[in-house]
């Protein structure tokens, strides 16, 4: 595994230890979980960006598809 270091500024520090003890997690597991839900957040947004742009990937209509699932009830 390969160690990165960064520059933090001091609160955020303090920020991510509280909640580090508060999940019984060391300060190294809680950041290397949060980058890889960042990056996984990234991905996703990727992803839907590149189907909005997508001509062939159709877009639904909030009000149509409301409509459809309240008149299946």
């Amino acid at each position: 595994m390969t160690q990165v270091s960064a520059r933090l500024p001091d609160d955020l520090v303090q920020s991510i230890d509280q909640a580090a003890r508060r999940l019984h997690r060391s300060r190294a597991e809680l950041i290397r979980q949060a980058v890889e839900y960042y990056l996984e957040d990234l991905e996703d947004l990727r992803l839907g960006l590149e189907r909005l742009q997508d001509p062939a990937d159709s877009l639904l209509d909030w009000e149509e598809v409301r409509a459809e699932l309240l008149a299946a009830h």
